[in-house]
């Protein structure tokens, strides 16, 4: 059968301006980076996108490496739009990066002209969209001038090839100067691209947090769910399956310690006072701060994203409960 939309697929998602532009996003986007691979199921990676769109989701995040194989995340979300979601194409946001690894010699990655164009018209060409809204550097480029990185997303832009440009993986004292280049070639920086979650906190200790809110930039953060730690999934052992037992996989098993595992159960403690399940709580605490635009969620089922969207019926977080989490953070 043909897809088609849920007729009330805006009804209950939030959606937050970006920063100081015009764009507004989801509370919850959907991040492809694991589960959409050519070594996955189409028919699970399908289902979790356009189950996604249905519930008010309208932001897709991928990048050039995404996979595995590197490439394969795209051309899995090429197909996804071809056959369902070419009609919609602009009641959605899809994104990609370019910044790390993708072909050998030494042209195929970091930050230089010659390598983000020709990644963003590959990257173009494998999901068969005329435009991604936004295009990101996907890691700073120890080796390329600054500016010659800014004027191939600025160029980007001005040919047509995105809409908005972003940044992923800066620390502040790169962004600030990246925004400065930015904005004098007049393509500002909508957004940025950190990890952040309870666990992993750099964005407030370094100040980029306060950088974005004074510079009106978005902020997306990936990995809320601290890929998956801040889950009950681990409570009761490693699950055979999870990201935790598989040998090349993110989230190593020795981080799964005594000790925040007696965190994650303290939290899910304060989770089910607020009928709130681990990973709805962390979504919610990250989502606390007005400078956060969007979380950005990864799923391996239609169930796990149900769930996190489940977290925005939630009452927001009062001041008491931000302090008991932190508490608990504290190993209290």
């Amino acid at each position: 059968m043909p897809y088609v939309a849920d007729a009330q697929r805006y009804a209950s998602m939030r959606y937050n301006r970006t920063g100081k532009s015009g764009l507004k996003l989801p509370a919850l986007s959907l991040g492809l980076w694991h589960n959409f691979g050519g070594v996955d199921r189409y028919e699970t990676s399908r289902a979790m996108v356009l189950a996604a769109f249905d519930m008010g989701i309208t932001h897709f995040d991928l990048a050039n490496n995404y996979g595995p194989p590197a490439g394969s995340a795209e051309e899995t979300f090429g197909q996804i739009y071809r056959q369902d979601l070419k009609p919609y194409r602009d009641e959605f946001i899809v994104s990609s990066k370019a910044g790390y690894y993708m072909w050998p010699g030494p042209y195929g990655e970091w930050g230089s002209r010659k390598y983000l164009i020709s990644s963003c018209d590959q990257s173009l060409k494998r999901m068969g969209v005329d435009y991604f809204d936004i295009f990101y550097h996907h890691r700073p480029d120890p080796e390329t001038p600054l500016e010659e990185t800014m004027q191939a997303l600025d160029t980007i832009v001005r040919s047509g090839r995105a809409l908005y440009v972003g940044l992923s993986n800066y620390r502040p004292a790169e962004a600030k100067k990246a925004f400065a280049i930015l904005k004098q070639l007049g393509t500002p920086c909508l957004i940025h691209q950190p990890s952040y979650n309870m666990f992993d906190r750099w964005i407030e200790e370094t100040g980029l947090l306060d950088l974005l809110g004074d510079e009106g930039v978005g902020c997306i953060p990936f990995s809320p769910l601290a890929q998956g730690m801040l889950t009950d999934r681990y409570l009761q052992g490693i699950p055979e399956g999870s990201r935790a037992a598989k040998p090349h996989g993110f989230l190593k098993a020795d981080r799964v310690t005594p000790e925040r595992l007696a965190i994650v159960g303290k939290l899910k403690e304060l989770a089910n006072e607020r009928g709130q399940n681990t990973a709805q709580l962390a979504l919610s605490w990250v989502l606390r701060d007005a400078r956060i635009t969007t979380a950005l969620i990864g799923a391996s089922s239609v169930e796990q994203i149900t769930e996190c969207v489940g977290a925005l019926a939630a009452a927001p977080l009062t001041a008491v409960e931000i302090a008991r989490i932190e508490t608990i953070l504290k190993g209290k």
